[in-house]
């Protein structure tokens, strides 16, 4: 018992990490259907900038905000120089287009950070809390808490706001969106903002749990794109389920198969969603009026 215990405290920790990336594609592909492969490099940005901020003396909450706020400047800049240009090309285009902003970001990071590991303190201290024989760190739970915060925050924001239903009104139908007056590209600019300020805020939680380099960046988004997928990719709460459900796979199949095959299970979990629930678990059907 203690074991499995343990696998599932594990699991759990490891899916709150991906929960909280698969989070960052909600709002891009709710507001214009694109799925940013760049979300990983936001995360990246934010530990990296955090980290090398505290180095330099600056204050480990100030060097945070101020980390967001550089992650935010970066994906303002992605949708105004590479996705804004090519607006109205495919699906397939745009998801290139991100995969190369990607790149750029990871070469950028390795010149201006270094190639090494880093690491942030934890944001609550104290020993792993014991539960029936297994631990569990707090900072775990401080991640968990931080991508159910997250939910109600955006939950609130779409449901609650003129610019949370204009987001919404943008990715049904971006003409009819137009046409009653809504600035379509500043709503999209917008949903990169949000992405890559909970990208920061997911790259500062974690950073103390799976530590951070400038190329962490592109399994983390494999891995929120998967848990994205499994909970249904647009659906807030699907991709924290999606992340705790994937993180637990993982952890059960490295601890009772083999830790090789750990990272096998994203992928696996990518093709049995396509194959057998396109939707995810949360996603909801699409409506066409004809």
């Amino acid at each position: 018992m203690p074991e499995f215990l343990q696998f599932a405290f594990s699991g759990l920790t490891v899916g709150a990490v991906y929960a909280l990336v698969a989070l960052g594609f909600t709002p891009i592909y709710n507001a214009s259907d694109v799925i940013n492969f760049a979300q990983g490099e936001f995360v990246m940005l934010g530990g990296m900038t955090t980290v090398f901020l505290g180095l330099a003396g600056v204050p480990l909450p100030l060097a945070a905000c101020l980390a967001v706020v550089v992650t935010v400047a970066v994906g303002l800049a992605l949708h105004r120089f590479a996705i804004e240009p090519a607006r109205g090309a495919s699906a397939v285009a745009l998801i290139m287009i991100t995969i190369g902003a990607s790149i750029f970001l990871r070469g950028a990071a390795q010149v201006v950070f270094d190639k090494r590991f880093h690491s942030l303190p934890p944001w609550i201290g104290g020993d792993a809390i014991r539960v029936g024989g297994a631990t569990i760190l707090p900072q775990s739970l401080v991640v968990l808490g931080g991508a159910v915060v997250i939910v109600v925050l955006l939950w609130a924001f779409i449901e609650r706001t003129l610019i949370g239903k204009a987001m919404v009104a943008t990715a049904a139908n971006e003409l009819a969106a137009r046409l009653v007056g809504i600035d379509t590209r500043r709503i999209v600019g917008l949903s990169f903002a949000i992405s890559a300020a909970i990208g920061a805020v997911a790259g500062i939680l974690i950073s103390p749990i799976t530590l951070t380099s400038y190329d962490v960046g592109t399994l983390l988004a494999l891995k929120g794109f998967a848990a994205a997928m499994l909970g249904g990719i647009g659906s807030a709460v699907g991709a924290v389920v999606g992340g705790l459900l994937l993180g637990l796979l993982e952890a059960f199949a490295a601890g009772y198969v083999s830790s090789q095959y750990k990272d096998a299970v994203a992928f696996l979990v990518i093709l049995i969603v396509l194959l057998a629930i396109p939707r995810g678990l949360f996603g909801r059907a699409s409506v066409e009026r004809v």
